[in-house]
């Protein structure tokens, strides 16, 4: 039975401060004191019974307890959200908003041809395409903020509450300017990476450890000289000004390559292949224009398989 002493704003308290780790930053966000999330979270536990926070030295962290209540608690802020949304757009006759996450491969190899096909499709639909890393995108789907996430598969223990639609498989690449030093065969290439800067994922990112553990078993791990980034547009214009390396997904760079702005290392790097597809909410079900665009997906990402 639902205790009444739960609110709507404990849950969307709860929320917040689970996605931010932060009192103080969920109070800022929620233009709220923080001893008022302070007193909101403690009425939440004292309603459930257990606590949803733990102190994790200066800061805190999601408890086992709070890990599984923020799964529901987001599906209902996530159906309330949808039913106000459903609310207003019957009243001015707007179709229902498609909030999708993207790596950023994805958001140049796969979503223009995807909503290129959906334009067609007229749904009218009101779409947001949001590009970050694989956890924030992932994080920004539990709690409600995302319909749908188009990217790497992820651990296993980051998809507890999530379905998984394999779409196609990426490999990382290293990427470098055209005429570069290394292209030319006289050198050794893993033996002299440490010559250059390298441009490395971050540590967050989902492709990180396939590029560690590649480096490392070709004897060519803890190189001196990294710079750590996922922004598609520095790594594009770094390289192409200097003699860097830019280790990154292949489709990041797919088209730069095929226009001859940037080069390959004639590297093998089969073993860094992940699938990519699609990651949607277990207790999700996807509106009629969310299946169209779903599909639009599909269809684009076979047409990019078929090219690799």
């Amino acid at each position: 039975m639902l205790d009444a002493r739960i609110k709507f704003r404990h849950l969307q308290t709860f929320v917040e401060v689970a996605r931010q780790k932060s009192v103080i930053k969920a109070a800022g966000l929620l233009n709220i004191s923080q001893p008022a999330v302070t007193k909101t979270i403690r009425e939440l536990e004292e309603a459930l019974g257990v606590a949803v926070f733990e102190r994790d030295g200066r800061g805190i962290r999601i408890s086992r307890y709070g890990e599984v209540f923020l799964r529901h608690a987001g599906a209902a802020l996530t159906a309330l959200r949808q039913g106000l949304d459903s609310v207003s757009q019957e009243r001015s006759g707007e179709a229902p908003p498609i909030r999708v996450g993207a790596l950023p491969t994805v958001s140049t190899r796969i979503m223009p041809r995807a909503m290129d096909l959906f334009l067609k499709e007229e749904t009218w639909s009101r779409i947001k395409i949001v590009t970050g890393e694989n956890a924030v995108l992932l994080e920004q789907l539990r709690v409600g903020d995302l319909d749908l996430v188009v990217g790497r598969l992820a651990s296993p223990d980051k998809m507890t509450g999530f379905s998984f639609e394999h779409l196609y498989s990426e490999q990382v690449v290293f990427a470098v300017r055209a005429g570069h030093p290394l292209l030319s065969g006289k050198q050794s290439l893993f033996s002299d990476l440490n010559r250059y800067t390298i441009l490395m994922p971050t540590r967050g990112s989902i492709i990180r450890p396939f590029v560690e553990s590649f480096l490392i078993a070709n004897g060519a791990g803890g190189l001196p000289n990294q710079i750590e980034t996922v922004s598609d547009s520095f790594g594009r214009a770094f390289v192409r000004s200097s003699d860097a390396i830019w280790i990154i997904s292949a489709g990041v760079v797919a088209g730069d390559v095929d226009d001859g702005l940037l080069a390959l290392l004639p590297i093998d790097t089969s073993e860094t292949k992940g699938p990519v597809g699609l990651t949607m909410r277990t207790d999700a079900i996807p509106t009629l224009p969310l299946s169209i665009l779903m599909q639009t997906i599909r269809e684009a990402a076979g047409e990019i398989a078929k090219k690799l």
